[in-house]
Parts: C-alpha cells; sequence; structure tokens
C-alpha cells in the first residue's frame, strides 16, 4: 500500500486546485487535504493550510513536474514534506 506524502503547501484553494490539475494532467494521482474549519477565508497559520499529497514514489517526478511549470504554479517551489 502506497504511503501519501505532502507535495506542496498553500493557503489559498484555487491555487490548490491549479497545481493538481498540473499534476495530475502528468498521469500522478493528487488529494488535496484543507485545515479549514469555516467557509471563511482563514489565512492564520496551519488553520490555513491547504495540502497537496501524492503517492510517496511519485514525489520526485510531481516536484520536478512543478520545478518545470513555474509560470503555472506562480513562480513557487515546492514544499517540504512535514
Amino acid at each position: 500500500m502506497s504511503r501519501w506524502v505532502n507535495l506542496y503547501v498553500t493557503h489559498d484553494q484555487l491555487e490548490a486546485e491549479m497545481i493538481k490539475d498540473i499534476v495530475e494532467s502528468a498521469g500522478i494521482e493528487v488529494v488535496i487535504e484543507s485545515s479549514k474549519l469555516t467557509p471563511y477565508p482563514v489565512n492564520i497559520g496551519r488553520l490555513g493550510e491547504v495540502k497537496l499529497l501524492v503517492k510517496e514514489e511519485d514525489r520526485g517526478t510531481a516536484e520536478e513536474i512543478l520545478r518545470t511549470s513555474p509560470e503555472e504554479v506562480g513562480g513557487m517551489e515546492a514544499e517540504e514534506g512535514y
């Protein structure tokens, strides 16, 4: 069974969805995990985090996709896992 690992952390749900689409277009499964507790925009520490998770064996390929697609990802680098 594959272990899910952190690929990217943002505080913007729309950015997370766009990055998910980019990575999934390469055939890599992505799961979005959010700590937001309310429908209101909360960006305080971990309460506002939106994480993108990929299977451990796909992480290297997914990180390479983000590095080679900075214009789609807003020029940001992939986050290190926790």
